[in-house]
């Protein structure tokens, strides 16, 4: 990726103790990429099969989403604490690795900036928190061990560097556009949230069945993936690619599949528990997005089979 020397988002916030190197250090038991929380109580289904295409729909027309999708609230997801957080130096990183997620961040708002602006709204830009160990968010504590995530509570994304180095090394899925596609997918959560969709699918989680409920995360993340996706095809058509570099993505996504996790950490296989979606579903869906480009392209909800 042709990241050195190109424009660095002053939205982060550095909560880090120290300069951190690129690629970071330490280490976690496993990558939960995404929005933290889970389902609450049970109770009757939600109607969410053609969400996507309504909420699109209602955004490029004017139409208010949670009109048209019924209810109205901006509901945040799971915001499980109160008061106020930590914070830390606002602005560009000094060091490398945070210099990169910078660069990384920049372009993800260039390429939501145009898409929202077509669509006649403004995308309101998220800030990225760097932190080293452990921190508090509004969505609880933030640790290496769990792996970046976007807490819509006060919509940023968190993430510690050291995750950097488990990509690499435990994963097996090296390169610096792997790192960037980790976070065009946290920022995938913040466009889903600012589209209405994340509140929506976080509710409909809170009223149906465990599996049911996982299923749900799973086309969420799925989705997430797809809008990174559409960051790369974005991403290449201003020469930012490097030969070799969706190749990277689509090993990372592969790498952080629920199954091949699984197999990992525990020898076996339980589809019926993933929350995030396969290796293949993953890659599958980072790869349509960077092909077709398109948020209707990205309608994982639509659709039967993922």
């Amino acid at each position: 990726m042709q990241w050195r020397g190109r424009r660095q988002s002053s939205n982060i916030e550095d909560r880090r103790g120290s300069s951190g190197g690129f690629g970071g250090y330490g280490r976690s038991t496993g990558p939960r990429i995404g929005v933290p929380g889970g389902r609450v109580g049970r109770g009757g289904g939600i109607g969410i099969g053609a969400i996507v295409v309504i909420l699109v729909i209602g955004w490029l027309t004017g139409i208010n989403p949670l009109a048209l999708l019924g209810g109205g609230g901006t509901g945040g997801g799971p915001v499980i604490t109160s008061g106020s957080q930590p914070s830390g130096q606002t602005g560009t990183p000094d060091d490398e690795g945070g210099q990169f997620v910078a660069v990384v961040l920049a372009d993800t708002e260039s390429t939501w900036q145009r898409i929202f602006r077509e669509g006649g709204k403004t995308y309101r830009e998220p800030v990225l928190v760097l932190f080293s160990g452990s921190t508090s968010s509004p969505c609880g504590m933030a640790s290496a061990a769990t792996g970046p995530f976007y807490c819509p509570g006060d919509q940023k994304v968190y993430i510690d560097l050291a995750f950097y180095r488990e990509l690499r090394t435990r994963f097996k899925a090296p390169g610096d556009f792997a790192q960037a596609y980790v976070v065009a997918h946290e920022i995938g959560h913040h466009v889903q949230n600012l589209l209405g969709i994340l509140p929506k699918v976080n509710a409909a989680r809170q009223q149906v069945s465990q599996v049911e409920s996982n299923e749900l995360s799973v086309r969420l993340e799925l989705q997430a993936d797809c809008l990174a996706g559409i960051w790369a095809h974005d991403a290449e058509s201003r020469n930012v690619l490097d030969v070799g570099d969706i190749d990277e993505a689509l090993n990372a996504a592969a790498q952080i599949g629920d199954d091949a996790i699984q197999r990992r950490t525990q020898g076996y296989v339980v589809p019926d528990s993933f929350n995030h979606g396969s290796s293949a579903q993953r890659s599958r869906w980072f790869k349509i997005g960077y092909q077709e480009g398109r948020l209707d392209a990205c309608d994982t909800f639509g659709q039967a089979n993922i």
